[in-house]
């Protein structure tokens, strides 16, 4: 059965931020269609840089090597070095700009890619932005979160409810401006079904909506631009303190 993808995006300032650290972008190509959050941080204007070379870096990258690529190793490869290449040039505007210095930023990311297969989904992400899968009336994150506090929780010190609220779990060891990036993220292959409804996020939002208020707001909005409008909306009305961003996708029937 043939797929397709329909998809909606938004971001929010917030209650009390002067600006906005969070981008959003999807990006469709001839061949491929990427969506990418993107959480930035750093003094100033800093974050707004990092997380707008982010959505910028990210698909030049993709364009320009995709074609190349025959397998699902092949695009899987492409996209680590695609967030590589967005972790050097943000390190290096660092080192080039004091008011950059301290920049960085985190990313989760969707690749489509239909002449490969049409009901494939490849997912990536680094930091604490997420992806979330809601299908069957459940709903799964399938992405990891790269803060201490879910270290501690992988090495089995405290339990993921106690990583909620520890006062680690917004400290990230793992960006994009940091040398920890290594040779790229973990790259997820999600063979995906009609019905199926991703959700990409900032922590303005997961950080501020339980996964069960998540599911509920994913199952209410048919329309996925309105559906991002409203879980942006429902994290500000429930004490978010940070701007919003999320990218709803829905995966249709052809």
């Amino acid at each position: 059965m043939a797929v397709t993808l329909r998809i909606g995006a938004h971001t929010e300032l917030g209650n009390y931020r002067e600006n906005n650290e969070d981008a959003v972008a999807v990006r469709r190509f001839d061949d491929f269609t990427v969506c990418i959050v993107a959480d930035g941080m750093g003094g100033q204007n800093a974050g707004e840089k990092a997380s707008g070379m982010a959505i910028d870096v990210i698909p030049r990258e993709l364009n320009r090597h995709l074609p190349s690529a025959r397998t699902q190793d092949d695009i899987r490869k492409v996209i680590r070095q695609a967030v590589v290449q967005a972790n050097e040039e943000i390190m290096k505007i660092g080192q080039l700009d004091r008011d950059f210095s301290n920049m960085g930023t985190t990313v989760v990311l969707t690749l489509w890619v239909p002449s490969f297969r049409d009901d494939v989904l490849f997912i990536a992400g680094v930091g604490d932005s997420r992806c979330y899968l809601a299908r069957g009336g459940t709903i799964e994150q399938l992405t990891t979160d790269h803060s201490l506090a879910q270290a501690l929780v992988e090495s089995k010190i405290i339990s993921g409810e106690e990583a909620r609220e520890h006062r680690y779990r917004n400290i990230l060891w793992k960006f994009l401006g940091s040398r920890e990036v290594g040779d790229g993220p973990d790259v997820r292959v999600l063979f995906t079904r009609p019905g199926d409804r991703l959700l990409l996020c900032t922590d303005g939002l997961s950080g501020s909506v339980p996964d069960d208020r998540l599911l509920s707001g994913l199952q209410q909005f048919t329309d996925p631009q309105r559906c991002c409008e409203e879980l942006c909306k429902l994290a500000l009305d429930m004490g978010s303190r940070d701007n919003v961003s999320c990218i709803v996708i829905d995966i249709v029937e052809a």
